[in-house]
């Protein structure tokens, strides 16, 4: 009985928002187009989250960048962890699209009438200009500017760092900024249940029963992904940072952060899960201590291969070609960028997917809801990914940092 009611505490908010899925399909189906009349419901959620998206994108990257502590000692590790971590996400990425290219999501239904947003026919240069940047600081407060906003976010996080005992107000501010806009944020998920209940509800009334198993391949085919990824690819990594013994060691320890990153859904609640790991699989303490809390929020296997899936099914919502060499270019850019900016709270792909929305163009009403069900399907093995990463790539830094004897020395 204790053990299912933490369960069920665990995966609350996955169960209700699976619930309101639910009940808006039954309704979708009942009363037909009627159900239209709850429309608003849905309407009034996505607002909420549009007007709330940006200020937590700002405060969260400014005050993770300004809360960084500056040390040459820890120069190095800082380079060499960012590219394992980079160089696993675009890996799983990589994984993905080619799983979709193999495996394609068709898609015959159109999910909405409303046309796909025109994009302006500007020469390369100009795209990329107001792509990284705005002319007027207002602009910034637009999700049409989210790349814009980004690199700003970055650029005022950097120089609170570099504003030493002066900025020190300010960087006290972004930090409690951010706590606000979290908080803020949990509280407006709290009625998505309702409203991505009721615009599942307009969709199934509108399009028909029809809509029901349009995710069953997408699902079927990101899990499987995933599930080999885990499997041959995290082994592969031991393997590269310790050989044999490299593999068994990360096996032998790695029960108790998997079982915890399934059980919370939370990379942030893995942390000392996978340090305790860490520590076992000898992995030293000023590594550990720095890639373990550095990759939660920041590195993110599951949601960039969740990022692909999301992209691919959008696209295959609107009849696009999700093949094109540029779109899948893109698409490795917005999963970088989703690794840094997703928090690691469960449920924390929204900023992505509206990120990715955003800079594809298509109309973000109708985007958006299906994305969000998408991601909150596939949020216990992203998790799973998320969280297990950093300790597998923990062994992978300290093989480049120590040297491929590194496992054997400590074991001795």
């Amino acid at each position: 009985m204790e053990e299912s009611k933490s369960l069920f505490k665990t995966y609350s908010s996955i169960i209700w928002l699976l619930c309101g899925i639910t009940v808006g399909s039954i309704l979708g189906l009942v009363f037909g187009k009627e159900v239209a009349i709850i429309k608003p419901l849905g309407d009034i959620f996505l607002n909420l989250l549009f007007t709330a998206i940006i200020p937590l994108i700002f405060f969260t990257i400014a005050s993770s960048i300004a809360s960084l502590e500056k040390s040459e000692k820890l120069g190095r590790l800082f380079f060499i962890v960012i590219i394992v971590f980079l160089g696993t996400v675009l890996i799983s990425a990589i994984l993905m699209m080619v799983g979709v290219m193999v495996f394609p999501i068709h898609q015959d239904i159109v999910i909405s009438t409303l046309p796909v947003e025109d994009m302006v026919a500007t020469d390369g240069g100009s795209q990329i200009t107001q792509l990284l940047t705005a002319n007027d600081f207002y602009e910034l407060l637009s999700r049409k500017s989210m790349l814009a906003l980004i690199i700003f976010s970055f650029l005022i996080g950097f120089s609170s760092l570099r504003s030493a005992e002066k900025g020190e107000s300010f960087r006290n501010f972004l930090n409690s900024g951010n706590e606000v806009m979290k908080q803020l944020l949990h509280l407006i998920m709290k009625t998505a249940p309702i409203g991505l209940g009721a615009y599942f509800a307009y969709q199934v009334g509108i399009f028909g029963p029809q809509l029901f198993g349009a995710y069953a391949k997408p699902l079927g085919l990101y899990y499987g992904v995933c599930a080999f990824y885990f499997v041959v690819f995290f082994s592969l990594y031991a393997f590269i940072a310790g050989g044999k013994l490299g593999l068994k060691t990360f096996w032998t320890n790695n029960i108790t952060p998997v079982l915890t990153a399934l059980g919370t859904c939370s990379s942030i609640a893995t942390i000392p899960a996978n340090l305790e790991a860490a520590e076992k699989m000898k992995v030293p303490a000023y590594i550990r201590n720095v890639a373990i809390p550095l990759g939660a929020p920041l590195h993110k296997d599951g949601s960039s291969m969740s990022s692909i899936i999301k992209i691919a099914v959008i696209f295959a919502m609107f009849g696009k070609d999700f093949t094109d060499p540029m779109t899948l270019l893109t698409a490795l850019g917005i999963t970088v960028i989703v690794s840094v900016v997703e928090g690691g709270i469960p449920n924390g792909g929204y900023i992505g997917e509206i990120l990715a929305i955003t800079i594809y163009g298509f109309p973000m009403e109708q985007a958006l809801p299906a994305a969000m069900i998408v991601g909150t399907l596939v949020d216990p093995m992203a998790t799973l990914l998320n969280a297990n990463g950093d300790v597998v790539s923990a062994m992978v830094i300290t093989r480049i940092s120590n040297g491929k004897k590194w496992l054997l020395e400590a074991a001795q």
